[in-house]
């Protein structure tokens, strides 16, 4: 049994220790040298090459390096095996930190503040209560879920939506498309952290936006394609949209020459939300792995279906 791995961005010099500390006998191999092919029947990995897991004809398991897994199911050639999601405590707390950190920057308005600055305008300016402001978030999975609970003490009044029926605690739910209106209608501030899905593709659009309150804010830390990107520069320009906080991308890295960069009501982050520190994440894929090997159920397995 071997476990190939790729990332582009993960170092493997780092998880295969981190992974060995777990599972001494991991027989942990990188992509630039698999060894044999039909020794490997595991993967771990984030973007890999397409067609490139298909060279391996006895694997049986993939581990995804993150929450999604569209990076994968991109791949027409992908291998008919099991799909498990990254679900480890730093990668939710992280997206989960994200998101109660821009929530509290576009209730404080810190946006105004930050052109004050460069402006050298001293204008006082007092944001009202939390409790009154109406906090929308779109995913009540895992990451949705896990930032309700920390937003939950600060006051806001929040809702969820998601595509099924959810129940989490001190959050007014939402379900299905005949909700997403409803869900979209009380949201001062609009969260998303939805997967990619046929469905999700487009869904921050024009229409969305006009069902919003007059002067609402975005946040974007699902997936880029979810937003059309020149409706959202007409809602900032017509006042329907007051300011975004962009950290997911349709091109990414984001081109120099797009106007997010420098629209004033924009907040740009470099898909910055949320990763797995290999301290605990490699905890969780071992786990996993020791599951596999004795065939155990995986949990967090996607749905090529769903999407997630």
């Amino acid at each position: 049994m071997a476990l190939i791995f790729y990332s582009p961005i993960n170092p493997a010099e780092v998880w295969g220790p981190e992974l060995k500390k777990h599972i001494p006998d991991l027989d942990f191999r990188v992509w630039e040298e698999p060894g044999d092919p039909a020794e490997i029947d595991m993967a771990l990995c984030w973007k890999p090459p397409a067609g490139g897991l298909a060279k391996f004809p006895n694997l049986k398991v993939i581990f995804s390096l993150a929450a999604g897994v569209d990076h994968l199911f991109y791949d027409p050639d992908l291998p008919d095996v099991p799909v498990v999601r990254m679900v480890e405590p730093s990668l939710t707390a992280g997206v989960a930190e994200y998101i109660v950190l821009h929530v509290m920057r576009h209730h404080k308005d810190q946006l105004r503040f930050a052109e004050q600055q460069r402006a050298k305008v001293w204008e006082e300016y007092f944001a009202p209560p939390a409790w009154t402001r109406r906090v929308g978030i779109l995913g009540l999975g895992v990451l949705g879920g896990t930032a309700a609970g920390m937003l939950k003490p600060i006051g806001f009044q929040l809702a969820g939506w998601s595509r099924s029926p959810k129940q989490v605690d001190g959050v007014e739910p939402f379900h299905g498309p005949d909700q997403l209106g409803d869900l979209v209608a009380r949201s001062d501030i609009l969260v998303s952290i939805l997967p990619k899905t046929p469905q999700t593709e487009n869904l921050l659009n024009a229409d969305l936006f006009a069902k919003m309150p007059r002067g609402a804010s975005l946040i974007n830390a699902g997936r880029g394609d979810q937003l059309v990107e020149q409706d959202l520069l007409d809602a900032l320009e017509s006042g329907q949209i007051s300011q975004a906080t962009l950290d997911v991308f349709r091109t990414e890295p984001l081109p120099a020459g797009d106007p997010f960069w420098s629209h004033p009501k924009i907040t740009v982050t470099p898909h910055s939300g949320g990763d797995p520190f290999p301290e605990t994440a490699a905890k969780a894929v071992a786990e996993n792995i020791m599951r596999f090997r004795n065939g155990e159920p995986l949990p967090n397995i996607a749905h090529p279906e769903d999407g997630y």
